[in-house]
């Protein structure tokens, strides 16, 4: 479908779940949130019907993300009955990585290509530091899990934040030399607001290039990543500024909540509910979403807030 600015939306995000296994502080606070009745979630059901109502309307690309949607006990079925439906090209998963040493064969098995790991810091002390909880021998378990279990590409996450992680930029950009994975930086955005970070630690995507002078562009591969390679690496660098040089002219995609919220812009507090509709109204409301996509999400900066009303976790990374 196209939506009022003429940008083809093809691409749906949808959080299986707000509960999360880590903490991490740019995320959601320490305590973590409170567990929510199971009515005021979507069903498996709901979110394979939301699927096929979205998949009706041109969407072809799936994500699934949480919270931590490793923690849903019913992952796998959810990601292999919804890359069962018709029209579903791709089904990727984003995960902080802990649980992969029991899931990443079955998450293959049921049909996810793709995976995105999340990754801070090489550090062990960091990482702990900046989960709060997590364990770095747990998340390189869970990645040679999934470099054991076959997925088609597996990319690197890792959050910018200056003063945190900056130091780490040349170490994190060599893992593409060692693994056949994408390193992607990404640009802090100010959304949870927990008082671990100032001004200085929102530093822009061109910081990396800084730090890389060897680092070629390379082509790009239609996502939203500015993409480049290290001389002999097996995979690439990506880079992505939502701060510093947003993308949303190009952006294609729309954000399902595990409450059945559409979010039809990431940073923008407009939602439509679908939860407790049947697949026509389900459509009905991602059709309303589609079009009233906006044209740009407003400014982004260490003074500018997001205007999305949630927490990360609360939406889907």
């Amino acid at each position: 479908m196209i939506d009022q600015f003429g940008r083809s939306i093809t691409y749906l995000r949808i959080s299986v779940t707000e509960l999360c296994n880590l903490r991490c502080r740019y995320c959601m606070p320490a305590e973590g949130v409170c567990k929510r009745s199971h009515l005021d979630m979507l069903t498996e059901d709901e979110m394979i019907q939301a699927v096929e109502a979205a998949a009706s309307l041109g969407i072809t690309k799936l994500r699934i993300t949480g919270g931590e949607p490793l923690v849903k006990k019913n992952i796998v079925s959810i990601c292999r009955r919804a890359a069962a439906v018709t029209g579903i090209q791709e089904v990727c998963l984003t995960t902080n990585g802990v649980l992969l040493p029991e899931l990443a064969k079955p998450l293959h098995e049921a049909g996810v290509r793709r995976l995105n790991l999340s990754l801070d810091t090489l550090n062990p002390e960091k990482y702990a530091y900046i989960t709060r909880i997590g364990d770095l021998n747990r998340f390189w378990e869970g990645f040679h899990a999934a470099l054991e279990a076959g997925f088609e590409k597996i990319k690197i996450n890792a959050v910018l934040m200056g003063g945190f992680n900056d130091d780490e930029i040349i170490p994190l950009a060599q893992m593409t030399k060692q693994y056949p994975v994408d390193m992607r930086f990404i640009e802090m955005m100010p959304m949870y607001d927990g008082g671990d970070f100032d001004s200085s630690a929102y530093i822009p995507y061109t910081r990396v290039l800084e730090k890389l002078p060897d680092a070629v562009p390379v082509q790009q591969d239609g996502g939203v990543a500015k993409l480049y390679c290290l001389p002999g690496a097996l995979g690439n660098i990506g880079l992505i500024s939502p701060v510093s040089a947003h993308f949303c002219a190009d952006c294609n995609r729309i954000r399902l909540t595990a409450d059945g919220k559409v979010k039809p812009c990431l940073h923008s507090n407009v939602e439509y509910a679908l939860k407790g509709l049947d697949f026509a109204g389900m459509r009905g409301q991602l059709e309303k979403a589609i079009w009233n996509k906006p044209a740009w999400h407003g400014d982004l900066d260490a003074v500018h807030r997001s205007q999305a009303g949630r927490n990360m976790n609360q939406i889907g990374g």
